[in-house]
C-alpha cells in the first residue's frame, strides 16, 4: 500500500532529527557538556589502556616499556582522533551513536591483541589498528565533504595522513616482529608531527575549528581520572597475587595514596582548565596529555610489583624506576600544562615558584628511584614529596588570605 503523502514530510523530519549531517567546521558549541555516549567511549578506550598496563606489569623491562609506549601512543592517537571528530562534527543522534559504535566494535578486538602486539602475533594488532585508522579516515572524509573553502585543503590533508597511517599499519603486519615495533614508533612520531604542523600552519580563518571547547577540556580530564583507576587496579592485582600480610597491605595502601597524589597534582594545578586560545598553546596542551596519561598508566603497572615485593629489602630496579619516573613525568607535565593557562600569568607569584619546586621534586624522585629503598619507604617518600607542591600552594593561599584580611 502506498503511504499517504502527508506521512512523507513527517518521516523526512524524523530522519533529519535522527541522522543529521556532520556539523560544519567552527560551529562546535563552546559550552557543551560531555554526554554519556562520550564517557562510554572513553571507558572502552581505557579497557585497552588497562590491557597495555597489565602487560607492562608482567614485563617490566626496557623492551616491555618500549612496547608499552608505542602501543599506548597508537591507542591515544586513535582516541584523540575520535574525540576531536565528535567534538567538531558530531551530534548526539542516531548517526553519532552509530559512528561511536562502529569505532567501539573495532576497538574491542584491538584490546584483545594488545598483550601480544610486540611478539610474533603482532600482525593481528597491526591489521586491527590499520582498520581502526581507516575507519577514522572515512569519518573525517565524510565530515569534510560539506566543508567551506578555507577548510577543504586541511581536511583533505588530515584524511590523507590518517589513511596513510592505516596503510602503513596494515603493511607492517608483514614485517618481522623485531622490526614491527620500531616501525610503529616512527609512525606515531610522524603522525604527531604532522598533526602539530597542521595546527601551527593553520590560517587565521581556520582558528575557529582549533578552539578547545569546555567538553573537550573535560574529556581530557576525564581520561586522566579513569586512567588513575589503574593505580588502584595495580594495587589490587598485587595484593591478589600474593598472600595478604600486614606489610603488603601497608605498601598497597601507601601506593594508593601515591596515585591520589598524582590526582591532586594534576587537578589542583592544571586539570579542567582551558588553555589560552593560541595555536601553539592549544597544541602544547593537547600533546602534553599523551606522556602525562602514559605516565599515570605506567605508575599503575609498577604498583603491582611494588606490592608483590613488599617484604624486600630494596625495591626491584625496574619497579622503582617506572614508578618514580612516572611521578616525575606527572610533576613536570602538569607544570608544562600550567604554562599555557591564564593562571600562569594571573598568579605569577604562585606558579613560578611552584614550577621550580615541581622540577626540583621531580629530580629528587628520580634520585629516589636510583636509590631503590624498601617498597614501604619508597611509597612513603613519594607521598611526602608529592605533598610539597601542594603544601606550597596552600601556604601561598593562606598568606594571600591574611594579606587580604589586613587590607
Amino acid at each position: 500500500m502506498t503511504p499517504r503523502p502527508e506521512r512523507q514530510p513527517n518521516w523526512a523530519r524524523l530522519r533529519r532529527q535522527l541522522w543529521r549531517p556532520p556539523r560544519a567546521h567552527g560551529e562546535q558549541p563552546r559550552h557543551r557538556v560531555v554526554g554519556p555516549l562520550e564517557l562510554f567511549y572513553d571507558l572502552i578506550v581505557v579497557v585497552l589502556v588497562a590491557q597495555a598496563a597489565h602487560h607492562l606489569a608482567a614485563h617490566l623491562t626496557w623492551h616491555g616499556l618500549a612496547e608499552f609506549a608505542v602501543v599506548f601512543a597508537l591507542v591515544w592517537i586513535a582516541w584523540l582522533n575520535g574525540t576531536l571528530h565528535h567534538d567538531l562534527h558530531g551530534h548526539d543522534d542516531a548517526r553519532g551513536r552509530s559512528l561511536f559504535l562502529l569505532q567501539i566494535l573495532v576497538l574491542v578486538p584491538l584490546g584483545a591483541f594488545i598483550p601480544k602486539a610486540g611478539g610474533a602475533e603482532g600482525a593481528h594488532f597491526a591489521v586491527n589498528a590499520g582498520i581502526l585508522f581507516a575507519v577514522l579516515a572515512v569519518l573525517w572524509f565524510l565530515a569534510g565533504r560539506g566543508s567551506s573553502a578555507e577548510f577543504r585543503k586541511p581536511t583533505r590533508l588530515y584524511v590523507i595522513g590518517t589513511a596513510a597511517c592505516a596503510v602503513v599499519l596494515l603493511m607492517s603486519a608483514a614485517l618481522p616482529a623485531d622490526t614491527r615495533l620500531p616501525a610503529w614508533g616512527l609512525l606515531a612520531l610522524a603522525y604527531l608531527a604532522g598533526f602539530a604542523w597542521m595546527v601551527l600552519a593553520a590560517a587565521p580563518a581556520q582558528e575557529a575549528a582549533l578552539a578547545l571547547t569546555d567538553a573537550l577540556v573535560e574529556r581530557f580530564g576525564l581520561l586522566i581520572i579513569i586512567v588513575l583507576g589503574e593505580t588502584v587496579t595495580g594495587v589490587v592485582d598485587g595484593l591478589a597475587s600474593e598472600p595478604t600480610t600486614a606489610m603488603s597491605l601497608a605498601v598497597g595502601l601507601v601506593a594508593v595514596v601515591v596515585g591520589f597524589g598524582a590526582w591532586w597534582t594534576y587537578f589542583d594545578f592544571a586539570g579542567h582548565r582551558p588553555p589560552r586560545r593560541t595555536r601553539r598553546v592549544t597544541l602544547q596542551w593537547m600533546l602534553t596529555h599523551l606522556p602525562l596519561t602514559a605516565a599515570v598508566t605506567a605508575m599503575g603497572a609498577a604498583m603491582v610489583g611494588l606490592v608483590e615485593h613488599a617484604r624486600a629489602d630494596r625495591t626491584p630496579a625496574a619497579t622503582a624506576w617506572v614508578l618514580c619516573g612516572g611521578v616525575a613525568v606527572v610533576l613536570t607535565a602538569t607544570m608544562l600544562l600550567a604554562t599555557g593557562l591564564e593562571v600562569w600569568r594571573d598568579e605569577r607569584d604562585l606558579y613560578r615558584p611552584l614550577a621550580r619546586t615541581c622540577l626540583a621534586v621531580a629530580l629528587a624522585v628520580l634520585a629516589l628511584g636510583a636509590a631503590r629503598p624498601a617498597p614501604l619507604l619508597l611509597g612513603l617518600v613519594l607521598v611526602a614529596v608529592l605533598g610539597i607542591p601542594w603544601g606550597l600552594a596552600v601556604a601561598h593561599r593562606l598568606r594571600r588570605d591574611e594579606e587580604t584580611a589586613v587590607l
